[in-house]
């Protein structure tokens, strides 16, 4: 028996005791239902989003079956009304004291783990990051559960301590035997909160590995390569290595392709023949506008970078190859050479000791662009 509601009930009768307590406990129940909820409900209606709407919803029953039952057991409790009946104390409170709270503590737990689902399912209908998201509404159902047998235990007057430590006991063998899945599990979690990357966006791993990400679990990711190969990584491996999200903050992504022109070539008319083609090409987005940019001067050539950009990173490839006919094409068309290595080769003619003829040759190069045969010389032996 709680002392402060033996104390607010002094001088009561039985009868008087049940009616006032009732009387609060209805009063309770309808201001629930008609002011607080509706009051509630009317605000949230304003709000943009629908997780309010969830909660407000999943906490109605709860809220009126406390403001019900909470009457209940105060009836238990109070000196005249235990007094007047026929049963005793200790059967009253078994039999409507704790099997009130027990339905409370049923209710408020069904309710807590009923929000969090209908909470995550709403993350998941709105384009959730990752599909591992209901694991936190199976761990939490989890959580609630055990939590929940835990209090009913303890209002029954069952000793839960030896059931804590041979839990404590079970959850560092479980913890020892499964630490791959257990560091894979919280590294799944490090990375939703981190946002490093979510489904359908184009990663690149640390040690090559490239792909679109299609699934992410409670274990490990799942990418798919370019050459449709599945590979799957640990949530922990991933974790620990350097991930390039080529996806994010935006989907564009910039194609770099290098080009060599000629010395002695019209660079103004060059590098307008080469903007001309990428904006030609249709993979390539008007903004930013396509740039050409003079980077170096090479040992046989001017080498240029043509710049652009493109609506995603699975494209890149795709336009580097059309861009590099077009380019191709268009130097050809407009006489603008691509210059290659040549060699110079020169032949000698050596008389052996034993009278015979060794042809030596040697190969040096020369610049791009000269004529290999301008540098060709024979020596004979006298």
């Amino acid at each position: 028996m709680i002392p402060s509601l033996s104390a607010l009930f002094d001088g009561f009768s039985a009868i008087e005791a049940t009616v006032a307590v009732l009387a609060v406990s209805v009063v309770a129940a309808v201001a629930m239902e008609f002011v607080v909820l509706r009051l509630a409900r009317r605000y949230v209606s304003h709000t943009d989003t629908g997780y309010d709407d969830i909660v407000i919803a999943s906490l109605r029953a709860p809220l009126v079956v406390t403001a019900a039952l909470a009457g209940v057991f105060v009836l238990t409790q109070v000196p005249a009304v235990r007094g007047s009946v026929l049963l005793d104390p200790q059967l009253l409170d078994d039999i409507f004291g704790r099997p009130s709270l027990s339905v409370i503590v049923l209710v408020w737990a069904y309710a807590a783990n009923t929000v969090v689902n209908r909470l995550v399912a709403e993350v998941n209908a709105e384009g959730g990051r990752f599909d591992f998201a209901p694991v936190f509404s199976n761990v939490w159902t989890l959580a609630v559960l055990v939590g929940s047998v835990g209090t009913l235990l303890w209002l029954w007057g069952v000793e839960i301590t030896p059931l804590l430590g041979a839990a404590g006991v079970a959850g560092i063998a479980v913890g020892f035997a499964a630490k791959d899945t257990v560091a894979n599990f919280f590294g799944g979690i490090a990375l939703y909160f981190d946002d490093t990357y979510k489904i359908g966006d184009y990663i690149v791993l640390d040690d090559g590995t490239a792909g679109t990400v299609i699934k992410v679990g409670v274990r490990s990711t799942t990418v798919l390569t370019r050459d449709e190969v599945l590979v799957t990584v640990p949530n922990a491996v991933l974790n620990a290595a350097k991930v390039t999200n080529e996806s994010a903050p935006g989907r564009r992504r910039r194609v770099r392709v290098p080009i060599g022109v000629a010395y002695g070539t019209d660079v103004d008319a060059f590098e307008a023949l080469a903007i001309e083609v990428a904006q030609a090409e249709p993979l390539v987005r008007d903004s930013p506008t396509p740039r050409a940019r003079f980077r170096s001067f090479g040992d046989s050539a001017l080498r240029y970078e043509l710049l652009c950009w493109v609506d995603g990173p699975t494209r890149r490839r795709r336009a580097q190859h059309e861009l590099n006919r077009a380019l191709y094409k268009a130097l050809s068309a407009a006489d603008i050479e691509i210059p290659y290595p040549k060699r110079d080769v020169t032949v000698r003619e050596v008389v052996g000791p034993d009278s015979g003829v060794e042809t030596v040759r040697a190969g040096t190069p020369s610049p791009a662009g000269s004529d290999p045969a301008d540098g060709e010389a024979i020596d004979g032996a006298p």
